[in-house]
């Protein structure tokens, strides 16, 4: 994996977390490193999700939508756990 690649990748995780936040709302306020993180993880969660259903493929938009659609859920389960 080339930096130019890891660079988009990390973009691309850190707008899926904002994004992911503002639907998920009140999740978002973690900050730039929890938003690339949870970018990321949902980025490998709905990566899993589409591929074991067969969907897959795509360019960076579809790799957002994916990315994004992901951190929504990973944020919906997190705020189930930690709900008080």
């Amino acid at each position: 994996m080339s930096l130019m690649q890891i660079v988009v990748f990390l973009a691309a995780g850190g707008l899926a977390g904002w994004a992911a936040g503002m639907i998920v709302r009140g999740a978002g306020r973690q900050g730039l490193v929890m938003n690339v993180v949870v970018g990321i993880l949902g980025a490998f969660i709905s990566g899993w999700l589409f591929s074991s259903v067969g969907f897959g493929g795509g360019g960076l938009g579809a790799m957002f939508l994916t990315a994004t659609f992901g951190a929504v859920i990973l944020l919906a389960i997190l705020r189930v756990l930690t709900r008080r």
